[in-house]
């Protein structure tokens, strides 16, 4: 473990958020550049990249991937985790696409089909393997995101399998509509499941986003905020960056005497590529 460390991710955009919801969404290569830099000064060490056109649509398209992360580069030496969830509808060709053509240090890797309010999102196993020996291949780190218990154990037989090197980092999903709710004992019903010395960042989604912190910080996790997950810093209050989300999390971790990690210190614990 990163002793007295706590490691916290910004997920600034994400696939469904719009700017409707939240004017402050970062959406062009400069939003986001910005929304970065600011999250890395205010405690995150890892920004999960999703990307979107200029008509603010989601996107998998490797250009506007890296048209993005040279941006971000050109900035923050903050960790780029991009997605291979996608977006909605998005078939596992185009999702895979970027960490093919980029290579990035992190992505995201599901682990499993799931509902997403009145959509789900497919991830069975042979997709599940593809991925991750994509993954491998082109040693990039993968954090599993698991929206269910299930999730967690199909994970494991990725790992049985060789597909899957440690040290094995999760994301855990909880709130998302139609799945998993939010609760600490759903939490620790994940945590039970997890492979021995993993590490595990918790999201939770909209109203949960707040006690999924305090759920990270005392089962000794990880914290992911952002506008990916939710829009809003406090009942009808809507945020008004993604740093400014990070500042409290942060804060929460230094009140639990905590510090936030660096990114060159977690590119270290986690043996990315660089």
């Amino acid at each position: 473990m990163l002793d007295g460390k706590i490691v916290i991710t910004c997920a600034c955009t994400g696939a469904e958020t719009t700017k409707e919801q939240n004017p402050a969404l970062p959406i062009s290569p400069e939003e986001v550049q910005t929304a970065a830099y600011e999250a890395r000064e205010a405690g995150a060490a890892i920004l999960h990249l999703h990307v979107r056109t200029p008509e603010g649509k989601p996107t998998a398209d490797p250009a506007r991937f890296k048209e993005v992360i040279d941006a971000v580069r050109r900035k923050t030496d903050i960790i780029i985790e991009i997605t291979t969830g996608g977006a909605v509808g998005d078939s596992a060709e185009e999702r895979l696409k970027p960490l093919v053509a980029l290579e990035p240090e992190m992505a995201s890797l599901d682990c499993g089909t799931v509902n997403f309010g009145n959509e789900y999102i497919v991830n069975d196993l042979p997709t599940m393997r593809a991925f991750a020996a994509e993954f491998k291949a082109r040693k990039v780190r993968a954090t599993l995101e698991c929206f269910d218990v299930g999730h967690v154990y199909a994970s494991r037989i990725l790992i049985k399998e060789g597909l899957l090197e440690a040290p094995y980092h999760y994301g855990l999903v909880l709130n998302v509509p139609a799945a998993l709710p939010w609760s600490p004992r759903n939490l620790q019903a994940m945590l039970d499941a997890l492979p021995e010395g993993a590490d595990f960042t918790v999201m939770g989604i909209g109203r949960s986003h707040v006690p999924s912190m305090y759920g990270a910080i005392a089962s000794g996790g990880w914290i992911r905020v952002g506008f990916e997950d939710n829009v809003y810093y406090s009942k009808g209050v809507l945020a008004k960056s993604n740093a400014e989300l990070v500042e409290r999390a942060a804060r929460l971790a230094r009140e639990a005497q905590l510090t936030p990690a660096t990114p060159d210190e977690v590119r270290k614990y986690l043996k990315l590529r660089g």
